[in-house]
């Protein structure tokens, strides 16, 4: 594969950045990057009425959380509105395109009539071949001069050859009345502009494709090469809406998702290479092909998400870790970490992150490093915390504080007390836990004294033996 491969990823800034989108844009990003080549961002905002900054701003937002960096400056599509017009106008004198005085209202008229009679409401213009002398004075649209017999075949790199009989296709419109240009020409003329090789988009634009190629064709430009993806469906295989649950990918990191696990997680769905399931980035830019697309619409599974996102965790180093638990602690609108919690967070992390799915999951188990001491066990926690069990957290005190303070101490003290009150070291576990995080589900309890050092464990171990709450 050359040097000069060159992908764009094409927003319509109408609302949030959708997760289908997101998955485009991170295919055209790995196979750019993986040949050396270019990712393009053009947001397509002809629609003027629709399109907000707001929305632009949300989809660079969640762009740049899923680490998809894009080359050179984001391209508005509406600021080459004249350029558009100006490939409109060319086509015109080349004699490609033809002036049409038709109105919408004799256009509807004629649809209206065709599906009464049950005709084809494909609108043949009266205008294709008349003589330009029985032209009114009156605003007209630039029409495409289609080829009206034979076929167009899109030589689609994931769906194969699709071919589409030209007669099923009209003149479509290129500039309309008032001048402005039509989204359908934009893009070809935005495409070839900036260089763009390979056109990787939802297959729902794949019938656009045949009345693109018409026009690159008509240009005497070369048509690139077109991959159309299957889009993504629910659990339940029909097509993604809210009613699945997290539709924007700005929701995924508001749960908690790791950027990373996200990025693998969607570069999964509808791709594959081998049996691999878990992965770098490395490892998915240099794999990454377009003949590993599968050409069925992919299904949502949260359950495989919580998977390939728990493994990442694992594999995070600790600092970028860091940063993503910060980075979602905003999005989520909670409280920033204090440096305390920083520190104890760091501290805390090798004992953390290996079992937590998602982010939350991971500062839930790090409740005995982030919570204000003293801590309070909850209901749960509190129940073990009985006479009996204080009465061995006393006797197991004194003993921890002659040890050295490493896990084999730690827990050599801990199994002679438990020992000597006759009970297995399980029994002991409870209060312990409730004690020094007061919830039942963290980290092992030496981690925890690890962790939280000699002083701190014993003032919680000895409050709690105390019975003080």
């Amino acid at each position: 594969m050359s040097q000069d491969v060159v992908t764009r990823f094409a927003p319509s800034p109408t609302g949030f950045l959708h997760i289908g989108g997101a998955r485009t844009a991170l295919f055209n990003w790995l196979f750019a990057r993986g040949r050396g080549g270019k990712f393009l961002l053009r947001i397509e905002d002809t629609d003027r009425a629709r399109s907000t900054q707001a929305a632009t701003d949300a989809i660079l937002k969640g762009l740049a959380w899923l680490g998809l960096d894009h080359d050179g400056d984001v391209v508005s599509q509406a600021a080459g509105a004249e350029r558009h017009a100006e490939v409109a106008r060319q086509m015109l004198d080349a004699g490609d395109a033809y002036k049409c005085f038709s109105t919408q209202d004799e256009i509807e008229a004629f649809r209206e009539e065709a599906r009464a009679a049950g005709r084809s409401t494909l609108f043949r213009s009266p205008w294709r071949d008349a003589d330009p002398a029985t032209h009114p004075d009156a605003p007209y649209a630039i029409r495409l001069r289609a080829p009206q017999e034979g076929t167009t075949v899109i030589a689609d790199a994931v769906q194969g050859d699709v071919t589409i009989g030209n007669d099923q296709l009209d003149d479509m419109v290129l500039l309309r009345s008032d001048g402005t240009p039509v989204y359908m020409l934009a893009v070809v003329v935005d495409d070839h502009d900036m260089g763009v090789t390979h056109v990787i988009r939802g297959d729902d634009h794949l019938n656009n494709a045949a009345r693109q190629m018409q026009i690159y064709h008509a240009l005497g430009w070369p048509v690139p090469v077109y991959a159309h993806i299957p889009l993504i469906h629910g659990p339940d295989g029909k097509k993604l809406s809210k009613r699945h649950g997290a539709v924007g990918l700005e929701e995924y990191q508001v749960m908690g998702y790791p950027s990373a696990g996200m990025r693998n997680y969607l570069a999964r769905l509808g791709w594959s290479h081998g049996d691999d399931e878990v992965f770098s980035d490395v490892q998915a830019i240099e794999w990454f092909d377009l003949s590993g697309i599968g050409r069925s619409p992919a299904r949502l599974d949260f359950k495989k998400l919580d998977n390939i996102s728990g493994q990442h965790i694992a594999m995070m180093d600790d600092a970028a870790l860091l940063n993503e638990i910060e980075a979602f602690l905003a999005a989520a609108g909670r409280l920033p970490l204090t440096d305390t919690q920083r520190d104890g967070l760091s501290r805390a992390m090798y004992c953390l992150k290996d079992r937590a799915k998602t982010l939350p999951e991971l500062l839930d188990k790090a409740h005995f490093v982030l919570a204000e001491p003293p801590i309070e066990p909850d209901e749960k926690a509190a129940k073990a915390l009985d006479d009996v069990s204080r009465g061995i957290l006393s006797e197991l005190t004194p003993q921890l504080q002659n040890a050295s303070w490493s896990r084999n101490d730690l827990e050599a003290a801990a199994n002679a007390v438990a020992e000597a009150n006759g009970v297995k070291f399980g029994k002991l576990a409870g209060p312990l836990r409730a004690a020094l995080a007061g919830r039942t589900v963290c980290p092992s309890v030496f981690d925890m004294m690890l962790v939280l050092g000699r002083d701190e464990s014993l003032a919680r171990l000895a409050r709690a033996a105390s019975g003080e709450s």
